[in-house]
């Protein structure tokens, strides 16, 4: 398409040659010729039927490109938040410490989350000073709700995150797995996991170009270029086995596929010992729900689809179980983990019922977040609301997008029985510091 520039100004320009916008006529080059051969010239022109006339088709209007849906924070106040005055909030308090103790780790410049969406490290101190004096004066004793909330209100202001003009998204459960496991193989104990291998190579894509900030690529080195890790099936048929990285032997491979899904766990050893595991990293592979492909396979129904029928599945179809699991690629690799955990992406120890997962592509690690959601097993009939302030401490390969979350519901059947069927629908609010609210109302 021409610039706009090369066509006519106005309406009445594109109507002045002849009365006919769609024909180029060379008019210009006519008025050019000496006078003593203008009459001929035109006289030619008119035998030939007006040949020197050049047709064009009309230019198309240009393509308007469909906006782009938007990620919106949408600022309230406390009253609008749903039941609000009537959680626990101090129960969030040792969530609130750890990410601030993490977050103040960084220098006063640094950005929190993707386009500082939370601002600067500079911006927590002030509230995570606050934060770390009503803890400190609750040591031993159980804080006050009505201070801590009376506290985080004159912090933080709430937002309304929507995407695309939409609030709801889907929230779903975790928790720590719990297996039973031996230093050593044999005695039942056949099924490996894995410590991260030597040769699984991570680039940050930030360092080659700013705008694939947040992207990250996993593979090895093969012949001086990067390629893909082995998937599932290659581990799994030995491929790694020479590299000695058996971080320990567990019973059962069906749980070990589950530990690779929760990415935490906790391991039941012979002598009665426990040992936690955490996550050390993935081949990079995608993630393959072997739920959906239950579903899409006629295996279990949408209906009776959670985390226990799937396991059932599994174990009682022992031949077809380990193809299935072979179709997701992606494979996790665990280190040992000393004192608290599970441990979340933002590197701290998760508190139950108080962290969530989210996608760090919108929602920054460390961030206070009111949910509004409905417990596990709720029905839009009859629903059982389910509100409360988290913390964003943790990701999921599968937890992406704006209104997305995962509750982590803690270790054992208990958490188990709760994470297993929580498929809920609900909405969220990101509280970001004053400094950062203040900022985002003046657009600086």
């Amino acid at each position: 398409m021409k610039a706009l520039s090369e066509g006519p100004a106005t309406r009445a320009d594109a109507e002045s040659d002849f009365s006919r916008p769609a024909t180029r006529c060379n008019a210009f080059a006519l008025m050019s010729l000496p006078v003593q051969f203008r009459w001929t010239a035109a006289a030619g022109l008119l035998l030939l039927g007006l040949a020197a006339c050049e047709p064009r088709a009309p230019e198309a209007p240009p393509k308007l490109e469909p906006e782009a849906p938007q990620f919106l924070l949408e600022t309230t106040d406390y009253d609008q938040l749903p039941g609000w005055r009537e959680d626990k909030v101090a129960e969030a308090l040792p969530a609130l410490m750890r990410s601030c103790d993490r977050l103040l780790r960084g220098p006063d410049d640094r950005q929190v989350g993707r386009q500082a969406i939370g601002g600067t490290i500079a911006d927590w101190r002030a509230p995570c000073a606050a934060i770390s004096g009503v803890s400190d004066a609750a040591a031993g004793s159980p804080a006050d709700d009505g201070a801590v909330r009376s506290l985080i209100e004159q912090l933080f202001v709430p937002f309304k995150v929507s995407f695309g003009g939409e609030e709801n998204g889907l929230f779903t459960g975790y928790y720590e797995a719990e297996l039973r496991g031996a230093l050593f193989p044999g005695g039942g104990y056949n099924a490996p996991l894995y410590k991260r291998p030597s040769d699984l190579v991570t680039v940050d894509l930030r360092h080659f170009d700013e705008d694939l900030a947040g992207k990250r690529v996993t593979g090895r080195v093969k012949d001086g270029r990067l390629v893909p890790y082995h998937a599932r099936d290659e581990i799994d048929a030995g491929v790694i086995d020479s590299a000695n990285l058996e971080l320990l032997w567990a019973e059962d491979p069906i749980d070990v596929f589950f530990l690779h899904i929760q990415g935490s766990g906790r391991v039941l050893l012979p002598d009665g010992s426990t040992m936690r595991v955490g996550f050390d990293g993935s081949n990079g592979l995608p993630f393959v729900a072997i739920g959906r492909l239950l579903i899409d396979e006629g295996y279990v129904s949408r209906a009776n689809a959670s985390m226990q029928s799937i396991r059932e599945w599994l174990r009682n179809n022992p031949e077809q179980a380990t193809e299935l699991m072979q179709r997701n690629p992606r494979y996790i690799f665990f280190r040992k983990i000393e004192g608290e955990g599970p441990i979340g992406a933002q590197g701290v120890a998760l508190t139950p019922r108080r962290s969530l997962a989210v996608d760090p592509s919108f929602i920054p690690l460390g961030a206070p977040i009111f949910l509004d959601t409905t417990w596990p097993g709720s029905s839009a009939a009859n629903p059982r609301p389910l509100r409360r302030l988290m913390v964003a401490q943790d990701t999921g390969s599968a937890i992406k997008g704006a209104v997305r979350g995962d509750f982590f519901w803690g270790a054992g059947d208990p958490a188990l029985a709760e994470a297993g069927r929580m498929k809920q629908r609900g909405s969220y609010y990101l509280l970001l510091p004053q400094a950062v609210a203040a900022r985002r109302a003046t657009g600086s």
